[in-house]
């Protein structure tokens, strides 16, 4: 009987842990792809889109999309360039702000990440790429690592845009250092836990994924020219893919350097869209994950930061050459429909495709059997500056950011 006590207590205790270092919210949602697992969303809106539950005009300039918990949320916005995480309940009351550092303000000023949540750290990155963690109930900052000064990392051209990636006891980020090009640290600390040199390339705005297999976990992200594939627990570098869109004499920043969308597993394959880069491709991964084959790759497909979604047979993105919505074959790579609704950001919830434009119209796509259709549409008139942001969708509500603006609206349908 007592040995029954010690192993249901031993147990309880490594759920207890568990679920006390799960993340609750990040970018892109689960495993990052941009599918939301919703159901019971309205399959049409009215004419001047779904009801705008609550918004406010005071969350600071940025691009960066929300993170939403089952009761929180938390964005980052700039204000007299100075970055600030806000924390809301999601009735729309600001329960508190906090300074978390100075901000870029070279390029597109403004934040550029979202925050990662777990059960009790809040971690925030900068556009001049200050790292630090925050207690969720009061916005108390617990650490801050500097990825410049404490960590040797450089600036891309337009500021740091990683969204960090919590796993376990580690954060991990892209300082794209020399010697310092990806980092591990410690979530509770920010003490270091390993250091991988990669190809000593500046990183590339990419927010890394994290696959697991039975062998080992492995840290999926971009350097300036390259995706690599890390040992998480080690930091040793298994492979990489050299982006050779651009010849060595060419490189320089803001030339083939900007791969701002994470990568995609699935079923022993990594899909990734880097238009800046090789295009799309698709890799086989070993079984040991320790190396990497390339099954086909489209370098027509020229999306560098909307995102893409995979459903069923299909690849979901867009175009930037030419401005429209596209559907390429998951087997084979091939174009196979396109939808001319301008170039934007794309998410996937309840079998519809929602996809925010860069004219700031906010579109609901039907995506099953064949061409995509637009079902319904309304224009974001909230906010300044670009409409950038990627949507956030949560209980049944749709979240969007422009600028300084951010918006819930309603879109559960509840006949």
């Amino acid at each position: 009987m007592k040995k029954i006590l010690i192993l249901a207590i031993c147990l309880g205790i490594l759920f207890s842990n568990q679920a006390f270092t799960q993340v609750i919210a990040q970018w892109r949602g689960t495993d990052r792809k941009g599918v939301y697992n919703e159901s019971h969303l309205l399959r049409s809106w009215p004419a001047g889109g779904p009801r705008m539950v609550w918004s406010s005009d005071s969350v600071g300039n940025g691009f960066g999309a929300p993170a939403v918990t089952s009761d929180h949320l938390y964005i980052t916005g700039e204000t007299d360039s100075v970055e600030y995480l806000y924390a809301f309940d999601l009735s729309g009351h600001l329960l508190w702000k906090t300074a978390c550092g100075r901000e870029w303000m070279i390029s597109y000023p403004g934040s550029r990440s979202t925050p990662t949540i777990t059960a009790d750290g809040i971690y925030v990155c900068t556009g001049l790429g200050d790292l630090s963690c925050f207690v969720p109930g009061t916005g108390r900052r617990l650490w801050t690592v500097s990825m410049i000064g404490d960590l040797h990392g450089t600036h891309p051209l337009h500021g740091h845009s990683e969204s960090p990636l919590v796993e376990g006891d580690k954060v991990f980020l892209t300082p794209g250092g020399a010697d310092t090009n990806v980092v591990a640290l410690d979530r509770h600390t920010g003490k270091i836990i390993w250091i991988c040199k990669g190809r000593g390339e500046r990183s590339a705005y990419n927010s890394p994924i994290l696959i697991h297999l039975p062998a080992r976990k492995i840290l999926v992200t971009f350097s300036a020219y390259a995706i690599m594939g890390i040992d998480a627990e080690t930091g040793q570098m298994l492979w990489w893919q050299e982006q050779d869109t651009y010849p060595l004499s060419e490189r320089k920043p803001g030339y083939g350097d900007t791969h701002s969308n994470s990568a995609w597993y699935e079923d022993s394959y990594i899909y990734y869209i880097a238009g800046d880069g090789n295009g799309a491709v698709k890799l086989k991964l070993s079984a040991d994950g320790s190396q990497v084959q390339q099954v086909w790759r489209n370098q027509s497909i020229d999306n560098f930061m909307g995102g893409f979604v995979i459903t069923g047979n299909s690849i979901y993105t867009c175009g930037y050459t030419r401005k429209n919505l596209q559907r390429h074959d998951k087997e084979t790579g091939i174009s196979t429909d396109s939808l001319k609704c301008g170039a934007g950001t794309i998410i996937l919830a309840d079998d519809r495709l929602y996809y925010y434009n860069q004219r700031g119209e906010m579109n609901l796509i039907k995506c099953q059997d064949g061409q995509p259709e637009v079902i319904s549409t309304f224009k974001i008139t909230r906010g300044k500056r670009e409409h950038f942001s990627h949507p956030v969708i949560r209980n049944g509500a749709l979240y969007l950011r422009r600028g300084n603006a951010l918006m819930a609206f309603d879109i559960k349908d509840r006949s």
